[in-house]
C-alpha cells in the first residue's frame, strides 16, 4: 500500500508538467488530458525497479505518446474546414506550469506557430527551450543522436522565433487596448477601430465548419474593420457581451450571447496597436471553457 501511494505521489508531482507539455504539443485540452491519462496507466504498469528516475520516465512516456497522437491528428487537421486554432484555456486554474512563468510560450499565437513544426521538431523545441531539458535526455526520448537533436532544436527555433514578432507590452497596456477595442466594437465606431489596428494586422477565425467564419485569415486593417462593422450591424443580438478575460494566461476577450459562450478571442499587440487576432468560434473548442 505504501509503495502504491509513493508511486501515485511521484506521478502527481509532475502531472502539471506533463499536461503542460502535452497541451503545447497538441493544442487541445482533451487530447492533452488523454496523453496524461495514458501516461498514468503505463506508469502504474511499470516495474518500479526498472525506473531510475520517475520524472524522466514520465516525461519520456508523455512526449512519445504526444508525438504519436500528433501524427495521427495530422490527416484530421489537414481536412479541417478553414483555419485551425488551438483550444483556448480560459481559467488561470487551467494554466499548466504557472511557476515557469511561460505565458508567452503558451499563447494562442505561439501554439499556432508550433503547428508549422513536425512532431519531432515540436517535441525537441519544447523540451529544450520551454522545459529546459538537456540535449542528452532529448536524444534518448526521440531515439536520435545528441548532435541531431541540437540541429532539430536550432532549425525549429529559427522558424518559430523568426516568424513571431516579439513585442514589449505590459499586461496593463494590453487590457487598456482591449477596453478601447470593446468600446469601439460595441459603438460601431469605424474611426476608433481603424486607429486600433496596425496597417498589416491579421484576423484568423476558427469555426471548424460548425459556425460562420472566414475560410482564410484576413490581412489588413481595412478588411478587419469592415468585418467588425458588418458583424456589429447585422449579427449583434440583444444580450451579446464582450468580456475581458485571461486567454492562455494573457489578456483576451470572451464573447457571450446571454449565458452562452460563442467566441474566445486572443490578441497580439505591441502595446499601442493590435497586430494579430485569433478568434476561436468552433463550439467544440468552447464546450469545456
Amino acid at each position: 500500500m505504501t509503495q502504491q501511494l509513493t508511486h501515485t505521489a511521484a506521478f502527481e508531482a509532475v502531472r502539471s508538467r506533463l499536461f503542460g507539455l502535452a497541451y503545447r504539443m497538441l493544442g487541445s485540452r482533451a487530447d492533452a488530458e488523454d496523453v496524461v491519462q495514458d501516461t498514468y496507466v503505463r506508469w502504474h504498469k511499470a516495474e518500479p525497479r526498472e525506473v531510475a528516475n520517475a520524472e524522466a520516465w514520465l516525461v519520456t512516456t508523455a512526449t512519445r505518446l504526444a508525438i504519436d497522437r500528433l501524427r495521427r491528428l495530422k490527416t484530421e487537421r489537414e481536412a479541417y474546414v478553414g483555419p485551425w486554432l488551438p483550444e483556448p484555456l480560459l481559467s488561470n486554474d487551467m494554466i499548466p506550469d504557472r511557476h515557469l512563468d511561460l505565458a508567452s510560450d503558451l499563447s494562442i499565437a505561439m501554439l499556432t506557430l508550433l503547428e508549422t513544426l513536425a512532431p519531432d521538431e515540436r517535441a525537441a523545441f519544447l523540451l529544450h527551450d520551454v522545459f529546459d531539458v538537456e540535449y542528452g535526455r532529448i536524444a534518448s526520448i526521440l531515439d536520435k543522436t545528441e548532435a541531431a537533436c541540437r540541429q532539430i532544436v536550432h532549425r525549429a527555433r529559427e522558424r518559430v522565433r523568426g516568424a513571431r514578432k516579439r513585442f514589449d507590452s505590459t499586461e496593463s497596456s494590453k487590457i487598456a487596448l482591449l477596453e478601447k477595442f470593446r468600446t469601439a466594437v460595441e459603438a460601431g465606431d469605424e474611426q476608433a477601430l481603424l486607429a486600433l489596428f496596425a496597417p498589416d494586422a491579421t484576423w484568423t477565425a476558427d469555426g471548424g465548419g460548425k459556425t460562420a467564419a472566414g475560410p482564410r485569415p484576413l490581412v489588413g486593417v481595412d478588411q478587419i474593420v469592415r468585418l467588425l462593422l458588418g458583424l456589429r450591424r447585422n449579427y449583434w443580438p440583444a444580450g451579446r457581451e464582450l468580456q475581458i478575460s485571461a486567454v492562455n494566461g494573457e489578456p483576451g476577450l470572451r464573447l457571450h450571447d446571454g449565458e452562452r459562450l460563442t467566441a474566445v478571442i486572443a490578441f497580439d499587440t505591441d502595446g499601442q496597436q493590435i497586430v494579430s487576432v485569433y478568434a476561436v468560434l468552433n463550439p467544440d473548442k468552447l464546450a469545456s471553457a
